[in-house]
C-alpha cells in the first residue's frame, strides 16, 4: 500500500505543478530564476525524452502504460519480500511515467517547464522517472548482486 500512495503522490505533485505552470505562463514564456543557469521555461513537448517520437502519440501512450500496469503488478506481488529500493524505484518510475501518460492523453503533449539552459527543459515526472531508473540500477549492479553472491557463497560451503 505504501509504494501505491507514492505513486499517487508523485501523480498529485507533478500534476499540480504543471497546471500552475499552463495557469500562470504563456507557452514559450521563461521566467529566470537564477539567471542564464535555471529559468521555470513553459513549453509543450509531443514527443518521448529530447523531442523524440513525435507524431507517435498512441505508442507514446500504450507502451508506458504497459510498463507500469506490469510495474504495479510487480509492486503487489512482490510488496513483502523484494528489497525496499527496487520497490521505490519502481514506485518512482511509475509516478512519473504516469504523470507524463495524463498529459499525453488529455492534451496530446506533455508539459515541460524545468529549464537548466545547458540541457533540454524536462519536468517533475522525469526527474522520478530518472531517480527511479538510477535507483534500479544502484539495485541491480550494487545490491542485488551482492545478495545472489551470498546465496552462491553459502551454496558453495554446502556442497
Amino acid at each position: 500500500m505504501y509504494y501505491y500512495l507514492m505513486i499517487a503522490a508523485i501523480v498529485v505533485l507533478d500534476q499540480i505543478v504543471k497546471r500552475v505552470v499552463v495557469s500562470v505562463m504563456a507557452q514559450g514564456e521563461s521566467i529566470p530564476v537564477v539567471d542564464q543557469i535555471f529559468h521555470i521555461t513553459y513549453i509543450q513537448n509531443t514527443g518521448a525524452a529530447f523531442s523524440l517520437m513525435e507524431g507517435f502519440r498512441i505508442l507514446l501512450i500504450a507502451l508506458p502504460v504497459a510498463v507500469i500496469l506490469a510495474a504495479m503488478v510487480f509492486l503487489f506481488l512482490k510488496r513483502k519480500s523484494a528489497h525496499p529500493v527496487l520497490l521505490t524505484s519502481l514506485s518512482f518510475i511509475c509516478g512519473g511515467g504516469l504523470g507524463n501518460v495524463i498529459d499525453r492523453a488529455q492534451s496530446g503533449y506533455v508539459v515541460d517547464y524545468l529549464d537548466f539552459q545547458v540541457f533540454p527543459i524536462f519536468n517533475a515526472a522525469d526527474v522520478f522517472v530518472c531517480l527511479g531508473c538510477g535507483l534500479l540500477l544502484l539495485y541491480v549492479m550494487v545490491l542485488d548482486g551482492k545478495g545472489s553472491r551470498k546465496k552462491q557463497d553459502g551454496k558453495r560451503n554446502h556442497i
